[in-house]
């Protein structure tokens, strides 16, 4: 481009997208100047013969001519995958690489970027690196440009740490002005995220999170990968872990982890928020991957086309695409306000279309993504015994806990706010005690309106939960009085002995019960409390298919294997294929050693029980195996404390109604010794935790005696879990001991609730 051009006319060249004058004439935008040059051996100067339009197009008659764009079928903009797979692994190797001391790396000489194989050979200047970062970084003014660490705010979540990324690397279209394409750490998902719910990683101590970073295990993994990457583009030097056996243990993940943690409390020392700055070959990944766009100004405004996939069937339901904008649930709410549309239609835990089933708490939808969270969170509760997360969206930073001393039920700030109304939070704070949208008196709050039925709902929501079919169990038909024999039964994990303590309650005759268990006092319980009676076999990894042809045949097999390593409110669980969540395939395998062999129709009849709190993956995992679906049953239909848990079996009628007995405690007061008063009337799961006794969150005793708080004494927590008074309490045990074996126990009532059918088939007193 000539360099004495008038500046109006260079200030058009340029465009909006300030993309220098050399990128401008590959475009096939030239200046009069030029195209005067170009037709001059064709012009008859001074002639009538001349040119209309050659002095220029701004005194032409001729409108100036719209600018060349090239279109060619398919995603002109296409990043093949191999390229895409090439950044992914290269930020995958960096988030993986300790953070060790690495010396300040000189910018290499600027060169001619090599092209994509892929894409068409292009010429190109080099462009100096302000031009570039103006580009990205003010191409709407606000800021957040490609590469850059972040904290992202979206609904139902804590601040996560994520990268900003181009829209290509996501395989979808463009974001929209004012929003940024974000990929998380941690899981490696993507979502659209306006920039005011954005923050700069180096705002650490406002969005660390420190109740989510102890109990999900996907947030510390985000925490250390962002701090891994931070670290390395700091240069920042970590101790590094000895070397042994156990470099790759979470322990010690954790040590290094907490010392990032700790440098980025302290603001990124000695480099700060500037050493966080991404590389610039990170921060212009088009310049490097598609020459094109930075040659056509066109390119931005141009949105590729979807990527083509394999036909369906037309009479299959399409579903929604599931990238929810951070607004999109603050839209669709104003819309059900204005009447435009209906609250049922959109899910009200983060905003969804694609709404599969109805929330079962409150009017409006749920999509499967949220259905998931609410299934392992519903029953999630903290150390002070309230739920961990919001009931509504499973999530939030912020939460209100219910006043009331019998709910456990907590309301994010945001969700109150947006659903109940602007200020509804602030007001309910100040309010106190409190009574939640689940336990007040009204049932509509602003667009929240509680379900006059959601006791079964929420039941059924549980006892329909389950996204594989299975084919109905074997149906046994009731065998005839004169043939039924006692029963036979192999207890895994026995505990301290509740299915034996049951069957002899419903009076069923028992020929044999033989039980494997290690724990030393719940073997101890189980000798003294039936005189001998038990048959204990030692550990269940040493039961081989020849004991079980030895003790055996058996009618019933029941266990539950430890829910240490598979309830999600351990923040350092290993899941069902580590740890003690291995377990559960040595009750699979003696399950399968002790099934009647083909052609014997006796009556065979099993029971395995587990935590509901624990992963929808881990879930699925058991009932694969088992080849059906859990049913829900909460204790506290039937007993004085709360005690969710999920039962797989083929025991006749596991899905009837739970109905209490007249001789069942319902209330906690009923539990309690002379002279003692409850403060609640059902208490929270009791665990083996001793502060699990704790009620509420100013974590009162749940009873008063002589004017004082006081906790439950163990005879008490007996009947609570329905055993006889005095059944742990031999061996001079300790009231902390026996509150373990207790925590780990079935409640009785839940127990003779399920084995009730068995008096159909065995022989009974």
């Amino acid at each position: 481009m000539s360099s004495n051009q008038p500046a109006g006319m260079h200030r058009e060249m340029m465009g909006l997208n300030g993309i220098s004058g050399d990128k401008i004439k590959n475009c096939c935008i030239v200046t009069a100047e030029a195209y005067l040059y170009e037709v001059s051996p064709f012009l008859k100067i001074g002639g009538r013969g001349r040119l209309r339009g050659g002095v220029g197009w701004e005194i032409s008659l001729r409108q100036r001519p719209m600018p060349r764009i090239t279109f060619q079928a398919g995603d002109p903009y296409y990043i093949s995958k191999r390229t895409r797979e090439e950044w992914l692994a290269k930020w995958k190797m960096e988030v993986s690489t300790p953070a060790l001391s690495q010396p300040p790396q000189t910018p290499p000489q600027q060169q001619q970027q090599p092209t994509d194989p892929a894409s068409p050979t292009v010429a190109m200047t080099p462009e100096p690196v302000g031009m570039i970062c103006l580009l990205f970084r003010l191409q709407d003014g606000r800021g957040f440009g490609i590469g850059e660490l972040v904290w992202g705010k979206l609904r139902g979540f804590s601040w996560w740490p994520g990268r900003i990324v181009s829209w290509w690397m996501t395989g979808r279209s463009r974001a929209a002005e004012g929003t940024r394409w974000v990929m998380w750490f941690g899981d490696g998902k993507f979502s659209v995220v306006c920039v005011e719910k954005l923050m700069p990683l180096s705002s650490f101590n406002n969005a660390f999170h420190q109740p989510t970073y102890n109990k999900q295990p996907m947030y510390r993994k985000a925490i250390y990968e962002v701090l891994q990457v931070a670290s390395s583009r700091a240069g920042k030097a970590f101790m590094a872990c000895p070397e042994s056996d156990e470099t790759e243990t979470s322990k010690s993940v954790e040590m290094l982890n907490k010392q990032m943690i700790d440098w980025a409390m302290t603001g990124f020392q000695p480099t700060g928020p500037k050493g966080l700055e991404p590389p610039e070959e990170e921060r212009n990944p088009y310049k490097e991957v598609y020459p094109e766009i930075w040659v056509e100004p066109e390119a931005a405004a141009y949105t590729p086309p979807p990527a083509k996939k394999p036909r369906k069937s037309t009479a299959e339901k399409p579903k929604v695409k599931d990238i929810i904008d951070e607004r999109t649930r603050e839209r669709l709410v104003y819309e059900v306000r204005q009447k435009c549309r209906s609250i049922e239609d959109i899910c009200i835990s983060c905003g969804s279309l694609n709404v599969s089933l109805e929330h079962p708490l409150f009017g409006g939808g749920m999509c499967q993504s949220c259905k998931n969270c609410f299934l392992e969170c519903a029953y999630q509760y903290d150390d002070d015994g309230y739920q961990s997360y919001c009931t509504i969206c499973c999530g939030g930073r912020e939460v209100l806990m219910c006043g009331n001393n019998n709910c456990c039920r907590c309301f994010c700030v945001e969700c109150v706010d947006l659903l109940v109304g602007q200020g509804a939070a602030h007001a309910a704070i100040k309010e106190d005690p409190w009574n939640c949208y689940m336990c007040g008196q009204k049932s509509v709050f602003g667009l929240l309106e509680r379900r006059t039925d959601w006791p079964s709902r929420l039941q059924h929501f549980f006892a329909n939960n389950h996204d594989q079919d299975f084919d109905p169990p074997k149906l046994y038909p009731p065998v005839m009085v004169e043939k039924r024999k006692p029963i036979r039964v192999l207890s895994l994990f026995d505990g301290i002995a509740t299915g034996l303590l049951v069957l002899k309650e419903l009076g069923i005759q028992v020929d044999r019960y033989v039980a494997s268990e290690v724990c030393e006092d719940s073997i101890t319980v189980g000798i003294v409390r039936h005189q001998g009676r038990i048959m204990y076999v030692g550990d269940v990894r040493n039961v081989t298919r020849k004991h079980i042809q030895e003790w055996g045949p058996f009618d019933l097999i029941i266990g539950g294997s430890p829910c240490n390593d598979l309830s999600i409110v351990n923040p350092a669980r290993k899941g069902l294929y580590e740890g003690t969540g291995r377990l559960f395939f040595e009750f699979y395998r003696l399950l399968h050693e002790a099934r009647p062999k083909e052609g014997d129709d006796r009556p065979f009849f099993w029971l395995f029980e587990n935590v509901v709190a624990m992963g929808v993956s881990d879930k699925r995992d058991i009932s694969r195996f088992l080849e059906c679906n859990p049913v829900m049953i909460d204790a506290k239909e039937v007993s004085a404390a709360h005690r969710a848990r999920y039962f797989w079996g083929n025991l006749p009628g596991m899905n009837r109604p739970l109905t209490a007995m007249c001789t069942d405690r319902l209330e906690l007061q009923d539990c309690l010794e002379h002279g003692r008063t409850a403060k609640f009337g059902k208490v929270r799961t009791i665990t083996t935790r001793s502060n699990s006794i704790k009620q509420g969150k100013d974590q009162h005793f749940p009873v008063y005696m002589n004017e004082k708080e006081d906790i439950l004494w163990c005879t008490e927590m007996e009947r609570v879990f329905g055993f006889p008074v005095h059944y742990t309490d031999v061996s001079n045990m300790s009231r902390l001991a026996r509150q373990r074996l207790l925590g780990r126990s079935w409640s009785v009532p839940v127990i003779r609730h399920l084995f009730a059918p068995l008096k159909d088939y065995f022989a009974c007193d």
